[in-house]
């Protein structure tokens, strides 16, 4: 096992422009770290920062305590696999599993006998004699894969390593990735990937990376934590956004009142009010703000005052759930979650609660108007 220590990291190509931008990061032993961000956000990047295939302008990068910033790929005791899986096609299972450990001399016995380990924990034993081309993509992924658990390296890292798979595949071959680190294998593992479902099912930690038209903050950090810590408690409109699916929704709204518990806003376009849990003594009446909540956190059977009233205006039946489309004045469709067999059609108009505890405030800047985050506060979600 490895850890990760990145202080003030920086990466700039030849024309100045900056795609990693002053990353500090801890990963500790074992754990399973998360990049997360849209196309463009340098997450890759950061990763190739990682194993040495990318020289760093700047920041120091640490592994298990020793400087890495001019140690070469091959001695950092790191081991990579890809989104294309990078077989090779004339070799069997066998021999492109061990081929890392044939050019590193292991003798022939203890090389056979990780091979074989190796397949039998990726249930690879019966393919071992045959080609890639005979083999599924999820199949040939899970070579690439034994490839690396062979040379038992102190650091996996993982490029996007599902995008060629299927729906299908990818769900089942997500699902090995997760057994493997709990069970087998003894490494911290850093993963990147634009899917957040992958990010928010394998995570101990994710690591948020910003991208969009704000130039000045590419590349740097928007949140670390746990996959609930991020979903439940975002520090911006811009984490909130991204994590969730569907995404959140989000309603202007100006403030009419604060304190330290609660704070009252009415929002634009109908006037209704509503109070959100978040310390608001650095808000002034009438400062325009935006409220955010999740999809199925919008109540059809609302229990508490905090509601408001909206027209459907499309219904999604997908079996098991249901979305509702709501007329929203001056913003997107206002979008809820519902049990698949609520009874409701187009052109119906419901009363919807929100929660006190689960709305979202946001400044005009995009941060959070929130309490610290409270791991208690979890069990009642």
């Amino acid at each position: 096992m490895a850890s990760i220590t990145l202080n003030g990291v920086q990466k700039s190509y030849g024309n100045g422009a900056a795609v990693i931008r002053n990353v500090d990061l801890d990963i500790g032993e074992h754990e399973f770290c998360v990049f997360l961000g849209p196309s463009g956000c340098g997450k890759s990047t950061l990763l190739r920062m990682i194993a040495g295939l990318e020289d760093l302008s700047g920041g120091e990068l640490r592994i298990s305590g020793e400087l890495m910033n001019d140690v070469p790929p091959a001695e950092r005791g790191v081991a990579m696999v890809f989104q294309s899986y990078a077989l090779f096609p004339h070799m069997s299972v066998y021999d492109n599993i061990g081929f890392g450990l044939k050019l590193a001399k292991t003798p022939k016995d203890e090389l056979d006998r990780r091979v074989r380990e190796a397949a039998r924990v990726l249930q690879l034993e019966e393919l071992l004699e045959r080609k890639p081309k005979q083999l599924s993509g999820g199949q040939r992924q899970r070579v690439a894969i034994g490839r690396a658990i062979v040379r038992r390296p102190g650091v996996f890292l993982f490029d996007e390593p599902l995008s060629n798979l299927d729906a299908t595949l990818r769900g089942q071959t997500r699902i090995e990735i997760a057994r493997l680190h709990k069970q087998f294998v003894d490494a911290s593992v850093v993963y990147v990937t634009h899917d957040q479902v992958e990010a928010m099912t394998l995570a101990d930690k994710i690591v948020l990376l910003r991208a969009g038209p704000d130039v000045q903050r590419l590349g740097s950090i928007a949140q670390v934590g746990s996959p609930l810590e991020l979903y439940h408690r975002p520090n911006s409109r811009f984490v909130a956004g991204f994590i969730g699916s569907p995404q959140m929704n989000f309603l202007p709204a100006k403030v009419v009142a604060g304190d330290s518990d609660a704070v009252r806003v009415t929002l634009d376009h109908t006037g209704e009010t509503i109070s959100i849990e978040a310390d608001g003594r650095a808000l002034r009446a009438g400062q325009n703000v935006c409220v955010g909540v999740r999809p199925e956190h919008l109540l059809l059977a609302p229990q508490e005052s905090n509601s408001i009233v909206r027209r459907v205006m499309l219904v999604e039946r997908l079996g098991e759930q249901t979305y509702l489309h709501f007329e929203q004045a001056g913003g997107d469709p206002l979008l809820a979650k519902a049990p698949g067999n609520v009874a409701t059609e187009a052109g119906a108009e419901l009363t919807l609660g929100m929660l006190a505890r689960h709305c979202h405030l946001f400044t005009d800047d995009g941060n959070a108007v929130a309490a610290p985050f409270n791991p208690q506060h979890l069990a009642q979600e």
